[in-house]
Protein backbone atom coordinates (compact mmCIF):
# COMPACT_ATOMS: atom_id res chain seq x y z
CA UNK A 1 0.00 0.00 0.00
CA UNK A 2 1.38 3.49 -1.15
CA UNK A 3 0.21 6.47 0.76
CA UNK A 4 0.86 10.00 -1.27
CA UNK A 5 1.17 13.14 1.00
CA UNK A 6 -0.35 16.23 -0.37
CA UNK A 7 1.91 19.16 -0.39
CA UNK A 8 -0.43 21.46 -1.68
CA UNK A 9 -1.50 23.19 1.86
CA UNK A 10 2.48 23.94 2.51
CA UNK A 11 2.16 26.05 -0.86
CA UNK A 12 -0.51 28.44 0.66
CA UNK A 13 2.26 29.63 2.84
CA UNK A 14 5.52 28.66 1.49
CA UNK A 15 7.70 30.61 -1.56
CA UNK A 16 10.28 28.91 -3.23
CA UNK A 17 10.41 25.58 -1.51
CA UNK A 18 9.05 23.79 -4.56
CA UNK A 19 12.15 21.98 -5.51
CA UNK A 20 12.31 20.61 -1.91
CA UNK A 21 8.55 19.49 -2.39
CA UNK A 22 9.31 18.26 -5.38
CA UNK A 23 12.49 15.93 -3.85
CA UNK A 24 9.93 15.06 -1.75
CA UNK A 25 7.44 13.56 -3.89
CA UNK A 26 10.40 12.04 -6.09
CA UNK A 27 11.36 10.29 -3.23
CA UNK A 28 7.73 8.42 -2.53
CA UNK A 29 7.88 7.15 -6.13
CA UNK A 30 11.02 5.23 -5.73
CA UNK A 31 10.09 1.19 -5.52
CA UNK A 32 13.21 -0.80 -6.20
CA UNK A 33 16.17 0.75 -3.56
CA UNK A 34 19.26 -0.63 -4.19
CA UNK A 35 20.74 -1.36 -0.66
CA UNK A 36 24.63 -1.69 -2.38
CA UNK A 37 27.19 -0.51 -1.61
CA UNK A 38 26.24 0.29 2.33
CA UNK A 39 26.53 3.75 3.16
CA UNK A 40 26.35 6.10 6.59
CA UNK A 41 26.19 9.80 6.58
CA UNK A 42 26.73 11.84 9.40
CA UNK A 43 25.97 15.23 10.97
CA UNK A 44 29.59 16.26 12.63
CA UNK A 45 29.22 19.99 13.34
CA UNK A 46 26.90 22.51 12.32
CA UNK A 47 27.78 22.34 8.78
CA UNK A 48 30.00 19.88 8.33
CA UNK A 49 28.69 16.19 7.00
CA UNK A 50 30.66 13.13 6.01
CA UNK A 51 29.46 10.13 4.08
CA UNK A 52 31.07 7.00 4.67
CA UNK A 53 30.44 4.02 1.80
CA UNK A 54 31.66 0.26 2.24
CA UNK A 55 33.60 -0.04 -1.37
CA UNK A 56 35.86 -3.22 -0.14
CA UNK A 57 37.81 -4.50 -3.42
CA UNK A 58 37.38 -0.68 -5.44
CA UNK A 59 40.74 1.06 -6.00
CA UNK A 60 41.08 4.88 -6.23
CA UNK A 61 41.08 4.44 -9.81
CA UNK A 62 37.98 2.40 -9.78
CA UNK A 63 36.06 5.13 -7.65
CA UNK A 64 34.79 8.27 -9.85
CA UNK A 65 33.48 11.03 -7.78
CA UNK A 66 31.28 13.52 -9.03
CA UNK A 67 29.22 17.05 -8.09
CA UNK A 68 26.89 19.02 -10.29
CA UNK A 69 24.98 21.38 -9.09
CA UNK A 70 22.84 20.17 -6.03
CA UNK A 71 23.74 16.22 -6.91
CA UNK A 72 26.62 13.80 -5.75
CA UNK A 73 27.24 10.83 -7.66
CA UNK A 74 29.86 8.30 -7.01
CA UNK A 75 30.23 5.89 -9.64
CA UNK A 76 32.42 2.76 -8.84
CA UNK A 77 33.32 -0.13 -11.88
CA UNK A 78 36.47 -2.30 -12.33
CA UNK A 79 37.51 -4.83 -14.74
CA UNK A 80 37.04 -8.21 -13.98
CA UNK A 81 39.85 -10.10 -12.90
CA UNK A 82 39.51 -13.65 -13.16
CA UNK A 83 42.26 -15.88 -12.25
CA UNK A 84 40.76 -19.27 -11.83
CA UNK A 85 37.12 -20.84 -10.93
CA UNK A 86 35.18 -18.89 -8.41
CA UNK A 87 33.41 -21.75 -6.11
CA UNK A 88 31.68 -18.90 -3.86
CA UNK A 89 31.86 -15.24 -4.95
CA UNK A 90 30.44 -13.51 -1.65
CA UNK A 91 32.62 -9.85 -1.79
CA UNK A 92 30.79 -7.87 -4.47
CA UNK A 93 32.59 -6.48 -7.01
CA UNK A 94 29.70 -5.28 -9.68
CA UNK A 95 29.40 -1.27 -10.70
CA UNK A 96 27.59 0.73 -9.29
CA UNK A 97 25.76 4.33 -9.47
CA UNK A 98 24.82 5.92 -6.33
CA UNK A 99 23.34 9.86 -6.44
CA UNK A 100 22.74 12.10 -3.25
CA UNK A 101 20.88 15.24 -3.25
CA UNK A 102 22.76 18.09 -2.10
CA UNK A 103 21.29 21.18 -0.03
CA UNK A 104 22.22 24.72 -1.80
CA UNK A 105 25.11 25.75 -1.05
CA UNK A 106 26.52 22.16 0.07
CA UNK A 107 29.73 21.48 -1.45
CA UNK A 108 32.19 18.48 -0.99
CA UNK A 109 35.72 19.20 0.53
CA UNK A 110 37.58 15.98 -0.03
CA UNK A 111 37.51 12.45 -0.40
CA UNK A 112 39.64 9.67 1.12
CA UNK A 113 39.64 5.83 0.39
CA UNK A 114 41.02 3.69 3.55
CA UNK A 115 40.84 0.30 4.30
CA UNK A 116 38.04 -0.12 2.12
CA UNK A 117 35.52 2.43 3.28
CA UNK A 118 35.30 5.82 0.59
CA UNK A 119 34.73 9.17 3.34
CA UNK A 120 33.21 12.31 1.54
CA UNK A 121 33.35 15.70 3.72
CA UNK A 122 30.66 17.91 3.10
CA UNK A 123 30.20 21.73 4.19
CA UNK A 124 27.69 23.84 3.79
CA UNK A 125 28.49 27.55 3.05
CA UNK A 126 25.84 30.01 3.17
CA UNK A 127 27.15 33.17 0.77
CA UNK A 128 27.26 36.37 3.12
CA UNK A 129 24.85 37.76 1.34
CA UNK A 130 22.38 34.96 2.19
CA UNK A 131 23.01 35.31 6.30
CA UNK A 132 21.26 37.38 8.84
CA UNK A 133 21.41 40.65 9.38
CA UNK A 134 19.63 43.45 11.45
CA UNK A 135 17.94 46.22 9.77
CA UNK A 136 17.54 49.21 11.61
CA UNK A 137 14.29 51.17 12.19
CA UNK A 138 14.78 55.00 10.40
CA UNK A 139 17.97 54.09 8.64
CA UNK A 140 16.30 53.41 5.53
CA UNK A 141 15.64 57.41 4.05
CA UNK A 142 18.60 59.97 3.50
CA UNK A 143 15.75 62.48 4.87
CA UNK A 144 14.62 63.28 8.19
CA UNK A 145 12.18 65.77 7.13
CA UNK A 146 8.86 63.47 6.16
CA UNK A 147 7.27 64.06 2.90
CA UNK A 148 4.75 66.34 2.12
CA UNK A 149 2.66 66.41 -1.29
CA UNK A 150 2.59 69.12 -3.95
CA UNK A 151 -0.82 69.94 -2.91
CA UNK A 152 -0.01 70.69 0.92
CA UNK A 153 3.10 73.34 -0.15
CA UNK A 154 0.51 75.09 -2.49
CA UNK A 155 -1.71 75.45 -0.07
CA UNK A 156 0.53 77.32 2.58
Amino acid sequence: MRTELDFAPLYRSSIGFDRVFNLLSNTQRLNAIDTWPAYDIVKTGEDDYRITMAVAGFGEGDLDITQERNVLVIKGGRAEELQGEYLHRGIAGRSFERKFELADHVRVEGADLRHGLLTISLKREVPEAMKPRKVEIGQGSSNSEPLRLETDRQVA
